[in-house]
């Protein structure tokens, strides 16, 4: 744990007030996610119970508490996407990313597929965001293009 990013995020805490919530996203920002140990030394620091925290961070789909990957690809899973095969795609990129079972984000740390509801793009579904650009009409090669491209991109 590095105490230091800890006593940062404490002092701007305390000066700009807030909650939970605002502590959370301050915790995240500074970490990338919020780790466990962390969530223990605020607890002690602030006398706020662990389980408190954790349950505004469990609620809220914002925070993560595993550490993501360098690379965040998001597919929808709504249903205009379902129904124009977002599945296979999804299992596509699990495949060439060799997302081991349950896991989202690749053992060396680079990419982290994850999973929404909806992201509103219906008319080119289905969608998939790569780090933030959107890909719509997605198919199975454009999937391995995007993934070519983000690592061109990024030096993933």
């Amino acid at each position: 744990m590095d105490e230091k990013k800890c006593q940062a995020v404490l002092k701007t805490h305390q000066e700009d007030g807030g909650n939970i919530i605002s502590l959370l996203q301050e915790i995240q920002e500074a970490f990338g996610y919020i780790p466990e140990d962390v969530v223990f030394w605020f607890s002690k620091e602030l006398n706020i119970p662990a389980s408190n925290f954790y349950g505004v961070a469990t609620f809220y789909s914002q925070f993560y508490l595993k550490p993501r990957g360098k690379n965040i690809i998001t597919a929808c899973c709504g249903t205009a996407c379902h129904v124009k095969g977002s599945g296979p795609i999804i299992n596509k990129l699990r495949e060439e990313l060799k997302l081991p079972e349950g896991e989202v984000t690749s053992k060396d740390g680079k990419f982290t597929l994850e999973n929404v509801a909806c992201v509103g793009a219906c008319s080119i579904a289905p969608v998939f965001i790569g780090n933030k650009k959107v890909f719509g009409k997605m198919t199975m090669e454009k999937a391995s293009q995007m993934l070519k491209e983000i690592n061109k991109d990024k030096g993933a």
